[in-house]
């Protein structure tokens, strides 16, 4: 049985511009979201009001999804869930946690949203043919610095597909790197966008096959990031 939408969410989401029937959709994924986050520890939103805003910043990257897409590390859904659910693409929520992979497959299926949930690392499931390669857009709303994040979305890109990376400040050092990165995973930074604030996507469009080195064994990306 579908909850009923979040009250809080659905005044939030309203108030932010999101249309009716989208922000009704929104608000049952909230309540979804809330309804478990005391057993699986999913976001430190205490409320529908405080989830829309991360809800709202997710919907700042759906004019630029092409399907099918890739959420790397979807933890709670963020930003894969809005996503699908604001443009209608095929959604893949890959989530290295058990239980949490398992909400998600849920929340997929009770928001009746056209995708799989897969439990497992980036580093690993990148290598599987039945997902390298194969998608047009991937998000990852990581707290890994840049170079990491390219390196563990590119090799998932088909040749066409773009990586949409949300960051907060983007240092002159972090920007240099992420672009050396994404040019050695096949890929080239081809624009950054400043939203509100710090805040900021960064776009890094696929040019080329990776190389089979990429993404390196489990844990090496975020310990050794490329080109830092």
């Amino acid at each position: 049985m579908t909850p009923l939408p979040d009250a809080a969410a659905l005044v939030a989401l309203r108030e932010a511009g999101v249309e009716a029937a989208l922000a009704e959709r929104l608000a049952v994924y909230a309540a979804l979201v809330l309804a478990a986050n005391r057993r699986l520890n999913l976001t430190g939103a205490k409320d529908g009001t405080a989830f829309a805003a991360h809800i709202a910043d997710a919907l700042t990257l759906a004019a630029d999804v092409a399907g099918p897409l890739i959420d790397v590390g979807s933890g709670n859904g963020v930003p894969g869930i809005p996503l699908a659910l604001a443009t209608g693409a095929r959604v893949t929520l890959l989530e290295p946690i058990k239980k949490r992979a398992a909400f998600l497959a849920g929340a997929l299926a009770r928001l009746g949203l056209d995708g799989e949930a897969v439990a497992g690392r980036a580093e690993d499931v990148a290598r599987d043919p039945a997902y390298r390669e194969r998608f047009g857009t991937a998000t990852a709303r990581a707290v890994a610095s840049a170079p990491t994040v390219a390196e563990l979305t590119v090799p998932f890109l088909a040749i066409g597909g773009r990586a949409l990376l949300q960051r907060g400040s983007l240092e002159t050092p972090e920007r240099n790197a992420v672009a050396d990165a994404a040019l050695v995973l096949g890929a080239e930074l081809v624009e950054e966008r400043t939203l509100d604030g710090e805040r900021r996507i960064v776009i890094l469009a696929k040019r080329s096959s990776t190389s089979a080195r990429f993404p390196r064994k489990n844990g090496t990306p975020a310990k050794r990031p490329l080109c830092v």
